[in-house]
Protein backbone atom coordinates (compact mmCIF):
# COMPACT_ATOMS: atom_id res chain seq x y z
CA UNK A 1 0.00 0.00 0.00
CA UNK A 2 1.42 3.21 -1.18
CA UNK A 3 1.63 5.69 1.89
CA UNK A 4 -0.10 9.13 0.94
CA UNK A 5 1.13 12.67 0.62
CA UNK A 6 -0.25 16.10 0.15
CA UNK A 7 1.72 19.01 -0.68
CA UNK A 8 0.71 22.43 -0.25
CA UNK A 9 2.33 25.25 -3.01
CA UNK A 10 2.20 28.47 -1.58
CA UNK A 11 3.48 29.73 -5.13
CA UNK A 12 4.70 33.48 -5.05
CA UNK A 13 2.13 34.25 -1.46
CA UNK A 14 3.50 34.67 2.20
CA UNK A 15 4.01 36.74 4.64
CA UNK A 16 6.20 36.36 7.81
CA UNK A 17 3.31 37.09 9.81
CA UNK A 18 1.03 35.02 7.58
CA UNK A 19 3.37 32.18 7.28
CA UNK A 20 3.12 31.96 11.09
CA UNK A 21 -0.20 31.54 11.72
CA UNK A 22 -0.62 29.17 8.81
CA UNK A 23 2.01 27.28 9.79
CA UNK A 24 0.52 27.20 13.40
CA UNK A 25 -2.53 26.18 12.97
CA UNK A 26 -1.12 22.94 10.22
CA UNK A 27 1.15 22.02 13.70
CA UNK A 28 -1.94 21.74 15.48
CA UNK A 29 -3.71 19.20 13.48
CA UNK A 30 -0.89 17.40 11.84
CA UNK A 31 -0.33 14.45 14.28
CA UNK A 32 -3.63 14.08 13.51
CA UNK A 33 -3.53 13.79 9.68
CA UNK A 34 -3.75 10.16 7.54
CA UNK A 35 -1.10 11.44 5.00
CA UNK A 36 2.33 13.12 4.85
CA UNK A 37 2.10 16.42 4.29
CA UNK A 38 4.26 19.06 2.61
CA UNK A 39 4.56 22.73 2.43
CA UNK A 40 6.39 24.60 0.06
CA UNK A 41 7.13 28.26 0.64
CA UNK A 42 8.84 30.95 -1.81
CA UNK A 43 12.72 30.92 -0.80
CA UNK A 44 12.70 34.02 1.14
CA UNK A 45 10.34 31.78 4.15
CA UNK A 46 12.64 28.53 4.23
CA UNK A 47 14.62 29.72 7.43
CA UNK A 48 11.19 30.76 8.94
CA UNK A 49 9.89 27.59 8.17
CA UNK A 50 12.38 25.50 9.02
CA UNK A 51 12.55 27.40 12.13
CA UNK A 52 8.76 26.84 12.93
CA UNK A 53 8.74 22.89 11.96
CA UNK A 54 11.79 21.98 13.55
CA UNK A 55 10.97 18.27 15.17
CA UNK A 56 7.36 18.00 13.90
CA UNK A 57 6.17 15.84 11.27
CA UNK A 58 5.27 18.39 9.16
CA UNK A 59 7.80 18.70 6.40
CA UNK A 60 9.69 21.61 4.38
CA UNK A 61 10.15 21.73 0.40
CA UNK A 62 11.26 23.82 -2.01
CA UNK A 63 9.32 24.76 -5.26
CA UNK A 64 12.28 24.97 -7.73
CA UNK A 65 15.97 24.57 -8.07
CA UNK A 66 18.89 24.86 -10.14
CA UNK A 67 20.62 22.16 -12.05
CA UNK A 68 24.08 23.76 -10.87
CA UNK A 69 25.63 22.64 -7.91
CA UNK A 70 27.43 26.24 -7.52
CA UNK A 71 29.38 29.16 -10.07
CA UNK A 72 28.07 32.42 -11.55
CA UNK A 73 24.10 31.77 -11.76
CA UNK A 74 22.69 34.93 -10.00
CA UNK A 75 19.19 34.35 -8.89
CA UNK A 76 19.53 30.52 -9.01
CA UNK A 77 19.29 28.18 -5.38
CA UNK A 78 21.61 24.99 -5.50
CA UNK A 79 20.19 22.01 -3.82
CA UNK A 80 22.89 22.06 -1.96
CA UNK A 81 21.62 25.37 0.17
CA UNK A 82 18.17 23.56 0.44
CA UNK A 83 19.52 20.73 2.25
CA UNK A 84 20.33 23.06 4.92
CA UNK A 85 17.52 24.75 5.25
CA UNK A 86 15.82 21.47 6.09
CA UNK A 87 14.05 20.92 2.70
CA UNK A 88 13.20 17.36 1.95
CA UNK A 89 11.12 17.70 -0.82
CA UNK A 90 11.67 20.10 -4.43
CA UNK A 91 9.42 20.72 -6.95
CA UNK A 92 10.46 19.95 -10.35
CA UNK A 93 8.96 21.03 -13.98
CA UNK A 94 5.83 22.59 -12.98
CA UNK A 95 3.79 23.91 -15.51
CA UNK A 96 4.26 27.66 -14.43
CA UNK A 97 8.19 27.15 -15.02
CA UNK A 98 7.82 25.31 -18.24
CA UNK A 99 5.84 28.01 -19.60
CA UNK A 100 6.42 31.17 -18.57
CA UNK A 101 10.15 30.20 -18.04
CA UNK A 102 10.95 28.25 -20.88
CA UNK A 103 12.00 25.17 -19.27
CA UNK A 104 12.73 22.13 -20.90
CA UNK A 105 12.02 18.57 -20.44
CA UNK A 106 15.76 18.05 -20.67
CA UNK A 107 16.30 21.02 -17.76
CA UNK A 108 13.59 19.49 -15.71
CA UNK A 109 15.32 15.47 -15.62
CA UNK A 110 19.34 17.58 -15.12
CA UNK A 111 17.18 19.02 -12.16
CA UNK A 112 15.57 15.80 -11.13
CA UNK A 113 19.30 14.20 -11.13
CA UNK A 114 20.51 17.19 -9.20
CA UNK A 115 18.20 16.83 -6.34
CA UNK A 116 18.84 13.28 -5.99
CA UNK A 117 22.53 13.40 -5.88
CA UNK A 118 21.83 15.49 -2.76
CA UNK A 119 19.72 12.94 -0.89
CA UNK A 120 16.18 15.04 -1.59
CA UNK A 121 13.24 13.89 -3.06
CA UNK A 122 12.00 15.24 -6.50
CA UNK A 123 8.39 16.40 -7.29
CA UNK A 124 8.05 15.67 -11.19
CA UNK A 125 5.44 17.20 -12.23
CA UNK A 126 3.79 16.43 -15.18
CA UNK A 127 0.88 17.66 -17.32
CA UNK A 128 -0.76 18.78 -20.39
CA UNK A 129 -2.28 21.96 -22.06
CA UNK A 130 -6.14 22.66 -23.05
CA UNK A 131 -4.40 22.34 -26.61
CA UNK A 132 -2.86 19.26 -26.04
CA UNK A 133 -5.90 17.76 -24.41
CA UNK A 134 -8.27 18.65 -27.39
CA UNK A 135 -6.04 17.46 -29.63
CA UNK A 136 -5.95 14.08 -28.00
CA UNK A 137 -2.25 14.35 -27.14
CA UNK A 138 -2.51 14.02 -23.06
CA UNK A 139 -0.64 10.72 -23.11
CA UNK A 140 2.12 11.98 -25.82
CA UNK A 141 2.60 15.01 -23.56
CA UNK A 142 2.90 13.34 -20.38
CA UNK A 143 5.06 10.22 -21.44
CA UNK A 144 7.35 12.87 -23.25
CA UNK A 145 7.60 14.36 -19.95
CA UNK A 146 8.43 11.15 -18.17
CA UNK A 147 10.46 9.65 -20.65
CA UNK A 148 13.21 12.67 -20.40
CA UNK A 149 13.61 11.63 -16.73
CA UNK A 150 13.76 7.94 -17.46
CA UNK A 151 16.06 8.04 -20.79
CA UNK A 152 18.40 10.49 -18.55
CA UNK A 153 18.51 8.44 -15.28
CA UNK A 154 16.57 5.23 -15.64
CA UNK A 155 13.71 4.20 -14.02
CA UNK A 156 15.12 3.29 -10.66
CA UNK A 157 15.94 7.13 -10.30
CA UNK A 158 12.35 7.87 -11.01
CA UNK A 159 11.32 5.37 -8.52
CA UNK A 160 13.11 7.35 -5.80
CA UNK A 161 10.99 10.42 -6.48
CA UNK A 162 7.38 11.54 -6.66
CA UNK A 163 5.30 12.18 -10.04
CA UNK A 164 2.50 14.79 -9.59
CA UNK A 165 0.06 15.05 -12.30
CA UNK A 166 -1.47 18.28 -12.71
CA UNK A 167 -3.42 18.72 -16.42
CA UNK A 168 -2.57 22.61 -17.25
CA UNK A 169 -5.92 23.64 -18.19
CA UNK A 170 -7.27 22.93 -14.23
CA UNK A 171 -4.56 24.77 -12.32
CA UNK A 172 -6.22 27.87 -10.53
CA UNK A 173 -9.21 27.81 -13.25
CA UNK A 174 -11.84 26.41 -10.85
CA UNK A 175 -11.84 23.52 -13.83
CA UNK A 176 -10.69 20.13 -12.12
CA UNK A 177 -10.45 16.97 -14.09
CA UNK A 178 -13.46 14.27 -13.36
CA UNK A 179 -11.65 11.76 -10.55
CA UNK A 180 -12.38 9.71 -13.70
CA UNK A 181 -10.44 11.60 -15.92
CA UNK A 182 -7.68 12.49 -13.53
CA UNK A 183 -7.51 8.10 -12.52
CA UNK A 184 -6.79 7.06 -16.86
CA UNK A 185 -3.78 9.59 -16.54
CA UNK A 186 -2.63 8.41 -13.36
CA UNK A 187 -2.90 4.73 -14.79
CA UNK A 188 -1.36 5.49 -17.66
CA UNK A 189 1.95 6.84 -15.85
CA UNK A 190 1.90 3.97 -13.91
CA UNK A 191 1.60 1.64 -16.96
CA UNK A 192 4.52 4.00 -18.29
CA UNK A 193 6.75 3.56 -15.73
CA UNK A 194 6.15 -0.12 -15.38
CA UNK A 195 6.75 -0.83 -18.71
CA UNK A 196 9.93 -0.47 -17.50
CA UNK A 197 9.74 -1.81 -14.29
CA UNK A 198 6.80 -3.30 -12.25
CA UNK A 199 7.75 -2.79 -9.05
CA UNK A 200 8.86 0.63 -9.17
CA UNK A 201 5.85 1.66 -10.71
CA UNK A 202 3.74 -0.26 -8.10
CA UNK A 203 5.49 1.81 -5.26
CA UNK A 204 5.78 5.46 -7.24
CA UNK A 205 3.54 7.89 -5.60
CA UNK A 206 1.31 9.81 -8.23
CA UNK A 207 0.20 12.96 -7.17
CA UNK A 208 -3.25 14.77 -8.77
CA UNK A 209 -2.65 18.39 -8.43
CA UNK A 210 -5.45 21.50 -10.45
CA UNK A 211 -7.84 23.01 -8.42
CA UNK A 212 -8.28 20.56 -5.82
CA UNK A 213 -10.70 21.11 -2.70
CA UNK A 214 -11.97 20.27 0.31
CA UNK A 215 -15.05 19.06 -1.83
CA UNK A 216 -13.90 17.21 -4.14
CA UNK A 217 -10.82 15.88 -2.66
CA UNK A 218 -12.03 12.58 -1.08
CA UNK A 219 -13.53 11.56 -4.85
CA UNK A 220 -9.91 12.15 -6.52
CA UNK A 221 -7.91 10.54 -3.37
CA UNK A 222 -10.63 7.21 -3.63
CA UNK A 223 -8.88 6.64 -7.24
CA UNK A 224 -6.94 3.53 -7.18
CA UNK A 225 -3.58 5.41 -9.00
CA UNK A 226 -4.14 8.51 -7.09
CA UNK A 227 -1.49 9.07 -3.85
CA UNK A 228 -2.28 12.58 -2.71
CA UNK A 229 -2.44 16.06 -3.43
CA UNK A 230 0.11 18.68 -4.89
CA UNK A 231 -2.16 21.63 -3.80
CA UNK A 232 -2.24 25.34 -4.68
CA UNK A 233 -4.29 27.84 -3.79
CA UNK A 234 -6.49 26.00 -1.13
CA UNK A 235 -3.08 25.30 0.74
CA UNK A 236 -2.93 28.99 1.91
CA UNK A 237 -5.91 28.55 3.85
CA UNK A 238 -5.32 26.31 7.17
CA UNK A 239 -8.84 24.93 7.23
CA UNK A 240 -9.15 24.29 3.71
CA UNK A 241 -5.47 22.34 3.59
CA UNK A 242 -6.54 20.57 6.30
CA UNK A 243 -10.01 19.07 4.87
CA UNK A 244 -8.17 18.24 1.78
CA UNK A 245 -5.47 16.38 4.22
CA UNK A 246 -8.27 14.35 6.15
CA UNK A 247 -9.69 13.34 2.99
CA UNK A 248 -6.91 11.00 1.60
CA UNK A 249 -8.54 8.47 4.96
CA UNK A 250 -10.50 7.53 2.20
CA UNK A 251 -10.95 4.19 1.01
CA UNK A 252 -9.64 3.26 -2.98
CA UNK A 253 -11.75 2.43 -5.05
Amino acid sequence: MRSKLVAGNWKMHGGLAANAALLSALLTEIDTLPCEVVVCPPFPYLAQAQQVLAGSALKLGAQNVSQHPAGAYTGEVSVSMLREFGCRYVLLGHSERRAIYGESDATVAAKFEAVLAEGLVPVLCVGETLADRQAGETEMVVGRQLDAVLARLGVAALGCGIVAYEPVWAIGTGQTATPEQAQLVHAFIRQRVAASDDEVAAKLRILYGGSVKADNAAALFGQPDIDGGLIGGAALVAEDFLAICRATGVSSS
